[in-house]
This record gives C-alpha cells, sequence and structure tokens, in this order.
C-alpha cells in the first residue's frame, strides 16, 4: 500500500495544523499508532513485555510488532519492515541490539516517523565506540525531525490515557503527578510502591541517557499537559543546562517542579556517570540552578512525593513561621528542633491570640509556641485551639500533633477540624501511632490536610514549603535598576592587550583598573618598580602603608611572602621591597619579581568578603559570595549563583550566608549599605558576563563596612591566547542583549530607544498600560481585558522577567529613559522552531511607524534564533495589524481552524 505524505514544512496548510494541533512530543506521548521493532514472543523477553503492555493497556491507537522473521507476534500480524507497513506510524520503540539501532533510525527517516524509543542499551555508557553510535543515530534524527526518548531507558506511561510504552511490570494508576526519571530501575521500585500506597500519575517517563529529548523539553510539555499539576525528578545528570533552567523557570511559576537529585557525593558522583555516560558538575552549583529557577530540592524520595501531596492540598506559606498545636509536650519540641535546625522559625504568638487561648484552654497549657494542649483535649479544645492559632497575623502555617493517650479521640478529632481546612494558610498534620489513629489519618487526608507519621517529618516538609515560596518570590519580585558600566571599553582593552601577550595572569594593578570600569571600589594603587620609587609613592599617599608583589607570574601573593602591611615609614618601607624580591630569590622565583604596588594602609572597623567567580563544567561562569580574608577556605561561609544577577537575586544570594546577619549590624555595629553592596554584585555579575575571557576572578578581601565598600585585592585569571570565543563555556542564563538595544526615530522626528525588555521596566509598564484606550485593548487581547488586571505584579513581572533565548520582548522608549510606547514581543512555541509575536502600541503615538519597526525588529531576531516560522493571530478587524505584516512579507490565512473572526498571519523565514 502507498504511504500517505504529509505536507511539505513550508506548505502554508501545514503551518496551520501544526500550529493548531500537535506538538512534536504528542508523537511520543499522544501517539495514535506504534511501531515495535524487536517485538518477540520469547518468555523474559524486552519485546514481548513491551508488546504485551501496549495491547493490554489500551491508548486508542494501532500497534504494529516488527519482526521479519514472524509473521505473527501475541496473536498480532507482524510486519518485517517499517517501510512495509500501510501507514505512517507517530512512535517507534527500538528494542534491537544497539549496534543495529543507526540502520533501524534510516527506517523511520525513510517511513515518516517522528517520535522514537530506544529501550536498547549498549551506547556512551561503555565507552568511545557507544558515543559514536550514539552520534550517528543523533544526526538521521535531527535530519529527519524525528525526536528521541533515550537510548538505555524503560520507556514511557501516561495512565490517564493507557498508553504503557515500557517494559514494566505493570500499568501505574491514574493521577496528577508527572514522574520522570533517569533511572529506570527506580522508576519500577516507584511503580511497585504507587500500586501499594494508591498514588496515580498523568505520566511517568524513563528519560534514560536523554541523547535527544533533555529536562527541559519534558518539562515544557508537561507544563502544557493539563492532566499534569506537579512534576517529580529525579536527576542524575543535568544535561543541556540552559535547556533545563529555561523550562524551568517558564513552568514553576504555575506549576511546582520537586527533584531529587543523586550524586551529591563524589563517590555518588562517580556512580551516576558510569550508570548513565555522563558527568555531574558541583552540587553546590546545581542547588544554586535550583533556587535561581523556582525549582524545590529534597533529599530524599520520601519527601519527593510528600512535597507533591502537600502542594496540591494546601496553600504555600507566606513565610518561615509556623505555630505548633499539640495534646503532648515532648512531640512538639521535637518539631521545633528540626523546623529551627531546617532554618524555619516558631510564629510568636500575639498578645491577643494569648489572651484568646487562656479563655479556652486549660490554666495549665504551655502559654507559648507549641501550643500545649494538654493530655486530656478532646476533640472541641483542638478545634477552638487550632482556630484561635490559625488567625494570628505572626503565623504563616500550622500543624496539629496528636498523641494517642488513655482520653484521646483520634478519629473524633480528624473529623471536627473540617472547617479549619482551608485557612488561608497551610494546615499540616502528625497523627502519631498505628492502627489506633488510622481512620482519623484517613479523614484528613480527604479532607486535603497532609498528615505524617512523625512531627519532625512534618515540621521538615513545612521547611520545604517556605523555601518554595522563597525561591519563587524571588522570579517576581521586582529590582531596582543599576548603572550601566561606562567604561566597558576600557576593561576589553585591559583583558585583550593582556592576551596578546599571551598572559593568563592581570596583575593587581590591571585587576583593579578592570574593577573600577564597572563602579566597583577599589583602594588607590600605585606601581614601583625600585626601592626609591616605593618610598617616593608612600610618602605620597601618606603612612601607613601596604607593600604587595606586582607579577605578571604569581597568583597568590600571600603564598611567597608578597603582603608586608602597616608601613610606618621610609625604612619599613626598603625592607618590606627588598624582603619581598629576597623571598622570590630564596623560592627559585627571582624573575616573577616585577616590583611592588604601594597602597594606603585601609584601617575601617568592617567585614572582609569574598566576590569571585569560577567556571562549573555544566553551567559555565559561577559566582560566589561570602566571608572573606585568608581563612576563606577554612569558613566555607559562601553562596553561589548563577550570573546575571539583579538587585533581588544579588540579595537573595547574599542572604544565602551566615555573615548576612553581621553585615545587617549587631552588637552595636552599624548596618553595612545593603543595598549598595547589592549594586556592586550587579555590576560585577556584568563584568563577569560581558568578558568571557575571564576564567577566574576574585576580590578578597572586599572590606565592608558602614561607610564604604572596597575592593583592598583582586585576582584575574584569564583564559589562554589559543582559546577561540566559540570554545568559550557557554552562560546557562543568557545576560541582557544589549546588541538589540538601538535608536531610532519616529515620523514625527522624535527620537526613541528600542531595546529588550528588563525586570526594572514594571513600573513604567503600569505607566504604559494606562495610556492604552479600551480600543486598542480589545484589538490586542481579543477582548476586554480590565487595568487592573493588566498592571498586577505577577503578570507583569512574568512580563518583564525574559528568558531573551526563548522570549524577546522589545519596547520602545523615549530617550533618556522616558516613558514606554509600545512593546512588541516574540515567544518560541515549545518543541517548535518556529515562535509567535504580539504587539501593543500606545495610542499617541499610533500611525507613526513603530507597529513596522518592531515587527522588523522581531523578525531579525527571529532569524537571529534560526526559526523557521513566525507567526500571530490577529482579529479580523483589525486592518491594521494585518496591514503591517503584509508589508514585512506576512501572509494571512483565512482558516476556520483558528476559530471565528480570527486570521493567522504566517511568515516562512528564508
Amino acid at each position: 500500500m502507498a504511504q500517505t505524505k504529509r505536507p511539505p514544512p513550508n506548505d502554508p496548510s501545514y503551518d496551520l495544523l501544526h500550529l493548531r494541533g500537535r506538538h512534536p512530543l504528542d508523537a511520543i506521548f499522544n501517539p495514535r499508532s506504534v511501531a515495535v521493532v524487536g517485538a518477540s514472543e520469547r518468555q523474559g523477553s524486552v519485546g514481548r513485555t513491551i508488546l504485551w503492555n501496549l495491547i493490554s493497556s489500551p491508548f486508542g491507537g494501532t500497534v504494529y510488532p516488527i519482526n521479519p522473521k514472524r509473521t505473527n507476534v501475541l496473536g498480532i500480524r507482524a510486519w518485517p519492515s517499517l517501510e512495509a507497513l500501510p501507514e505512517p506510524v507517530d512512535l517507534a520503540m527500538i528494542v534491537t541490539p544497539s549496534t543495529t539501532v543507526p540502520g533501524v533510525m534510516r527506517e523511520c527517516a525513510q517511513a515518516g516517523v517522528k517520535g522514537v524509543i530506544i529501550i536498547s542499551a549498549g551506547f556512551k555508557e561503555i565507552g568511545p565506540e557507544g558515543v559514536k553510535l550514539e552520534q550517528e543515530v543523533l544526526q538521521i534524527a535531527r535530519e529527519a525531525g524525528i525526536r528521541i526518548i533515550g537510548p538505555n531507558c524503560l520507556g514511557v506511561m501516561r495512565p490517564p490515557s493507557g498508553l504503557n510504552a515500557t517494559f514494566a511490570g505493570g500499568m501505574a494508576r491514574p493521577g496528577n503527578v508527572a514522574f520522570v526519571s533517569q533511572s529506570g530501575a527506580l522508576l519500577t521500585a516507584i511503580l511497585d510502591w504507587s500500586m501499594r500506597e494508591s498514588v496515580g500519575f498523568s505520566a511517568f517517563v524513563s528519560i534514560g541517557s536523554m541523547l535527544d529529548v533533555g529536562w527541559g523539553d519534558v518539562i515544557d510539555y508537561l507544563g502544557d499537559d493539563p492532566r499534569t499539576r506537579s512534576i517529580l525528578l529525579y536527576m542524575e545528570s543535568i544535561g543541556d543546562a540552559r535547556g533545563f533552567l529555561s523550562a524551568a523557570r517558564e513552568v514553576a511559576l504555575h506549576k511546582p517542579i520537586i527533584v531529587i537529585k543523586a550524586g551529591r557525593s563524589a563517590q555518588a558522583a562517580a556512580a551516576a556517570a558510569s550508570h548513565t555516560g555522563s558527568l555531574t558538575g558541583s552540587d553546590e552549583v546545581l542547588s544554586a540552578a535550583f533556587r535561581r529557577t523556582g525549582v524545590l530540592r529534597v533529599d530524599s524520595i520520601a519527601d519527593l512525593f510528600y512535597m507533591a501531596e502537600v502542594l496540591a492540598k494546601q496553600p504555600r506559606p507566606d513565610g518561615r513561621r509556623l505555630t505548633i498545636v499539640t495534646n503532648a509536650g515532648g512531640p512538639g519540641v521535637l518539631a521545633t528542633d528540626a523546623l529551627v535546625m531546617g532554618g524555619g522559625e516558631l510564629a510568636k504568638l500575639s498578645d491577643k491570640t494569648v489572651a484568646k487561648l487562656d479563655a479556652i484552654l486549660p490554666s495549665a497549657w504551655s502559654r507559648g509556641n507549641p501550643v500545649d494542649i494538654l493530655g486530656d483535649a478532646d476533640p472541641e479544645r483542638y478545634a477552638k485551639a487550632l482556630e484561635v492559632a490559625g488567625a494570628d497575623e505572626n503565623s504563616d502555617g500550622l500543624l496539629v500533633i496528636l498523641a494517642p493517650q488513655d482520653v484521646t479521640e483520634p478519629t473524633q478529632t480528624a473529623d471536627r477540624l473540617k472547617p479549619y481546612v482551608k485557612m488561608g494558610k497551610p494546615v499540616i498534620a502528625s497523627w502519631m501511632g498505628g492502627s489506633e489513629v488510622a481512620a482519623g489519618e484517613r479523614i484528613l487526608n480527604d479532607l486535603g490536610i497532609p498528615t505524617f507519621g512523625y512531627p519532625d517529618t512534618a515540621a521538615r516538609i513545612f521547611n520545604y514549603m517556605w523555601r518554595y515560596t522563597y525561591n519563587l518570590e524571588g522570579l517576581y519580585e521586582t529590582p531596582v535598576l543599576t548603572q550601566e558600566p561606562e567604561r566597558r571599553e576600557e576593561a576589553e582593552a585591559l583583558i585583550r592587550e593582556a592576551r596578546a601577550a599571551g598572559r593568563l595572569l592581570l596583575t593587581e594593578l590591571e585587576s583593579k583598573r578592570l574593577l573600577a570600569a564597572y563602579g566597583i571600589p577599589t583602594v588607590e594603587t600605585r606601581l614601583a618598580t625600585s626601592v626609591d620609587e616605593a618610598v617616593r609613592e608612600a610618602e605620597s599617599l601618606g603612612y601607613p602603608v601596604v607593600l604587595k608583589l606586582h607579577s605578571q607570574r604569581i597568583t597568590h601573593k600571600s603564598d611567597v611572602g608578597g603582603v608586608r602591611l602597616n608601613l610606618c615609614d621610609a625604612d619599613a618601607v626598603r625592607g618590606a621591597f627588598e624582603g619581598i624580591r629576597q623571598k622570590l630569590e630564596e623560592l627559585g622565583r627571582a624573575d616573577a619579581f616585577d616590583g611592588v604596588t604601594v597602597q594606603p594602609m585601609v584601617k575601617l572597623d568592617g567585614y572582609e568578603l569574598i566576590m569571585g567567580s569560577s567556571l562549573d563544567a555544566q553551567f559555565g561562569p559561577v559566582l560566589l559570595f561570602g566571608a572573606g580574608g585568608t581563612l576563606v577556605e577554612v569558613f566555607k561561609d559562601r553562596a553561589l549563583a548563577l550570573p546575571p544577577l539583579n538587585t533581588t537575586l544579588a540579595r537573595r544570594m547574599m542572604e544565602q550566608t551566615r555573615i548576612h546577619e553581621a553585615l545587617r549590624g549587631v552588637r552595636g555595629r552599624k548596618p553595612v549599605d545593603l543595598v549598595e553592596l547589592e549594586k556592586l554584585l550587579v555590576r560585577f555579575s556584568q563584568l563577569v558576563v560581558e568578558h568571557r575571557f575571564i576564567k577566574e576572578v576574585d576580590i578578597n578581601p572586599l572590606l565592608a563596612s558602614a561607610d564604604r565598600l572596597v575592593a583592598l585585592d583582586a585576582r584575574v585569571v584569564l583564559h589562554g591566547p589559543e582559546v577561540k570565543e566559540e570554545e568559550l563555556p557557554p552562560l546557562a542564563i543568557l545576560p541582557y542583549p544589549v546588541k538589540y538595544v538601538e535608536r531610532w526615530k519616529m515620523k514625527d522626528g522624535s527620537e526613541v530607544i528600542i531595546r529588550p525588555i528588563r525586570p526594572e521596566d514594571e513600573p513604567k509598564m503600569v505607566e504604559f498600560h494606562k495610556t492604552l484606550s479600551e480600543q486598542t485593548v480589545f484589538l490586542r487581547y481579543a477582548g476586554m481585558m480590565k487595568l487592573d488586571q493588566r498592571v498586577a505584579h505577577q503578570r507583569l513581572a512574568r512580563i518583564c522577567f525574559n528568558d531573551y533565548g526563548r522570549e524577546m520582548a522589545l519596547v520602545v522608549e523615549r530617550k533618556n529613559g522616558g516613558e514606554i510606547l509600545g512593546v512588541g514581543r516574540l515567544t518560541r512555541l515549545p518543541g517548535t522552531q518556529d515562535a509567535e509575536f504580539a504587539m501593543l502600541i500606545s495610542d499617541a503615538v499610533q500611525r507613526q511607524g513603530l507597529g513596522s519597526e518592531l515587527l522588523s525588529r522581531l523578525v531579525a531576531v527571529g532569524r537571529d534564533w534560526g526559526l523557521r516560522r513566525i507567526v500571530a493571530d490577529i482579529l479580523s478587524g483589525n486592518g491594521a495589524m494585518q496591514h503591517v505584516c503584509r508589508g514585512l512579507g506576512f501572509t494571512i490565512h483565512q482558516a476556520e481552524a483558528v476559530g471565528d473572526g480570527v486570521v493567522k498571519a504566517v511568515k516562512v523565514l528564508e
């Protein structure tokens, strides 16, 4: 039978069907037909199990066994090859030996298959031969537009639809939790556990070695899946770091992503590498990446599912303050220990709350938090205490503990808590015991109050909850705009000259000039190549002074006796100069002595901090902040973050350290100017992302006091001159794209700046929306949207925080930082080479050419991204926007598939 041909990618009808229809990963997660290449009747074989699973859990599609040696398998007609099938199939499952997989992939390409699951092992995990096989398979897939799950995986389950494309021993129950794992064995263990515990799943995915489809692809797909309410990940390696971070940040805003990462220790990381053939990066860096994207990291598989349940049933807490209501002192103490040791806090009961509790509780109650309502507490006392404690504004959440005693009524108490399920803050419970409390636990769980067997477990889960809120708030909070560096060119010249000379190290003097170019204050530093010159510079600066080794070869001056402090006269300077030179001679490093630098001895009553950056194998440049000085490696009070930063992210980074508390002012000391320190961190992150030939940089110490911030020492290591720009490790998060910042003149001659949007633009966007007429709003949103909805903080935060590789919003701004006049946005459609644009122009400047100019620039961005098509849905009555599109080569399609009163504009990029 002749094979049905699909329309070519550039055919306009394909555009409409494709963009209004199936996601490319639907071929894997929602196939209409499946071929099993390697189907078998041999007992215990993977090919038999997969075929049996597909036909015993009907998914509504056709299953084709592929076996050239048999006419039927398990009573189903078998086909000798994919080419022989009567129709193209969406999904091919390959269970043949790894050496045969490239040949099977070529058959898939010829047969029009769009999704493949490679079950077979024997690829990169076995070494160079396996890597070569993988690359051959990937090349075939890329050329044919095939998406691949695997290799070395268990397969994919979609319980709600009945798809079981795995070789697992059974089918998971339907539910709203998606579980994605790199370990197939763990997946089968979780499946067995879930059957016993009656836990259901929307998807069960073994992602394997991630040759093609990685974490980001799956997160994107499940993020749009209406059946999935939360996404759980078991991760051994991150793969495409940028793809993961981009997708995770997008999806975490509306669905919890909870991850357990294996390989935290060096030994476990090595085991994971041998298992998946992938290398794992620094665990600290990975935690920083999770915080940056709103992903919640947990430490155990049990906590993975606990958090999925809690976040599905209860609201997130606003903060870390927990109120504990208990009928026994000991369990309350255990919960308190777990809470405080995990970073949470006991809520301080207000005087009003204490008075109300006095009125309803026995006189012997604890009169504090934990609220001990005593061992004879009946259901009514529990209910009243919970109502009063929950109303306290100082509390962010409640934990109710019941320890069974002679007069305790666990079942009736649980039933009495029904009215307090939805208090606007989370309520969790610990019904301690076995069969005696089981009925009460069931009642609470059915009500939506998660229960835990032990109170310390419940407190730990609350700590996860407030951390999750904390991480997400960092994504929404509007940062403060910092001053742009004015001397980028000077910094670029310093680096270029050093690399041209074949040097890997900037001198301290050069390093401080580099920092100064980015507005980072440095102590005045002068170069002296002779004793007499050192004395003259010291007298010019004024005693006391500091002498430091000036060298183009030695990185750590203190290690070679190259720092002399508190020199109070000329003789001390001469002695220090000669002492440094002699020390290098003794070490056999006389050729590394290029003189000294002379600096004033800074005496500030402040703190020594460190600010630095180094490279991570997976994430590229990583920032460090913490307590500095010579014992920095001993105390290890530090936090890591991924650049670039804004002021909100900088503050969150500092809050991760213990020294942050001291910087706020302790024991009578005035606080450090934390706002200025945030801005300094932001400028430092700009330095790192804008000068990629910097391999390592640190400021240690950065002296911080109530009066000033000043870098006393700096070290900058460069990539060697043999390293080309395209070989530099990629940034995990794309920085602000300055290349798209340009000036332009409207038709009336007014000069404007067209630039990518920034998170700091939120206040300007509020004012912009106030300038829009009802007609403009209706044409843009295909209906009316009230002003308060359009300017809601969560909505604008999402609009202003762009992942510049996923979406690009260009704003038109009056010259010199004036108001915003228009916005054009280009957004990638996940899993495709297509993007959608949208545009909004202030009524006062319409018909000034802004629409055409913005759309032209968005098309240029699309070309930079390597897109195939740019599209938009436009109201039929919006003739002006259709005119702009036609002028730029878009085709306007009247298509019923789009919807009544709507046309689709499509531009195929060359």
